[in-house]
């Protein structure tokens, strides 16, 4: 057990980071943010903040010597740098890194598991693409294996015909590995939030039912409506035996969506997740007292809802400055809760914060 007192390491310097640190405060932790960015969120309520690359081995050794634990804020932290964390153990453990990081990777493992994927093929050519969209069909979505988020590094194909026009100039595909997966028809979309402990524990938070727009999520539902709630049951089996298969300890994420033939997975994201911000307010326990009480050795919190209904719309982009005049009528209402991240720029896609409105009675 890492006893309170001590400091978290968190690789990553954004909101996720942010509200970790928060957790970890509340419980008498110091955090100790590292990341490559000057200007990080996570950074401003942390009590020390390395910057520095990804591949800085000796900023990342420092970093290390100065924390009882490690873990990370997003799944894109380059694997082959942690290497320098030497002895200080990285929670979750990085195969959890490795096999989230790459789509094609993450769907084999899953479908190894049991589990349902879109129909899906590798492709690292035109004649790939052309045989992918023969086999699986179209439409589709072809999307770089490594790196994308958010709806980002993806293009929607309607036909094969427009395969050929598909373009980043020059007129060819993205010079990174590809993966092209068949649309899924689906009624609604919800997630699976886990938390693992060190002793195999687990514990579940009820699922959001989410909506996106633009491959961001917009808001998130609790309870869900009755058909995810029956599809509920078999994702998180499947929750189970990722986690279980990677040795997971802390918060694990696995996005699904609701069909005719049951829950088809999406994706996992092996850390806190947007999804479950709700839990803030909205739970006993939320997800981010949860992970650090998991990767301290601590006995895990009470999931349950704290209230009757839960509602979590995210602020995204330039929304953040529609939102702001109506800031004070948000506080205003005993309901809401307002989160801001604290940061500058709205750029489109940009998630600047979010409100929780708890249905109370």
């Amino acid at each position: 057990m890492i006893v309170p007192g001590e400091t978290i390491g968190i690789l990553g310097g954004g909101q996720l980071g942010r509200m970790l640190a928060g957790a970890a405060a509340q419980l008498g932790y110091r955090a100790h943010i590292y990341a490559p960015e000057a200007d990080s969120v996570a950074a401003e309520v942390s009590a020390a903040f390395t910057c520095a690359r990804w591949d800085d081995a000796t900023a990342m050794a420092r970093f290390a010597a100065e924390c009882a634990a490690v873990t990370y804020e997003f799944e894109n932290v380059p694997v082959g740098p942690l290497a320098a964390l030497g002895d200080t153990p990285l929670l979750p453990h990085p195969r959890a890194l490795e096999t989230a990081q790459d789509r094609l990777t993450e769907k084999l493992f899953v479908a190894e598991l049991g589990g349902r994927p879109a129909p899906f093929a590798a492709v690292d050519s035109m004649d790939d693409l052309s045989r992918a969209i023969a086999s699986i069909g179209a439409p589709g979505i072809l999307k770089t294996r490594r790196d994308g988020y958010d709806g980002k590094g993806q293009w929607r194909i309607a036909s094969a015909d427009e395969a050929g026009g598909l373009v980043l100039p020059p007129i060819t595909l993205p010079p990174v590995p590809l993966i092209y997966e068949g649309l899924v028809a689906f009624t609604a979309e919800f997630s699976v939030i886990l938390c693992r402990g060190a002793d195999g524990n687990i514990v579940f938070w009820d699922s959001a039912e989410n909506v996106h727009e633009g491959g961001i999520l917009a808001r998130s539902t609790l309870p869900a409506s009755r058909q995810v709630l029956a599809q509920v049951p078999e994702a998180r089996a499947l929750a189970v035996r990722i986690a279980e298969a990677l040795g997971f300890v802390g918060v694990l994420a696995a996005e699904f969506f609701v069909t005719r033939a049951g829950p088809v997975f999406n994706e996992i994201a092996p850390r806190v997740h947007n999804s479950g911000h709700w839990s803030i307010e909205g739970a006993v326990t939320s997800q981010f007292e949860n992970h650090i009480r998991a990767i301290c050795g601590l006995p895990l919190g009470d999931t349950r809802l704290a209230a009757k209904g839960v509602k979590m719309h995210n602020i995204i982009g330039d929304e953040a400055g529609d939102w702001a005049a109506t800031w004070p009528q948000i506080l205003s209402d005993p309901a809401n809760h307002l989160h801001l991240y604290g940061k500058g720029e709205g750029r489109p896609g940009r998630k600047m914060g979010h409100v929780t409105r708890l249905e109370l009675g």
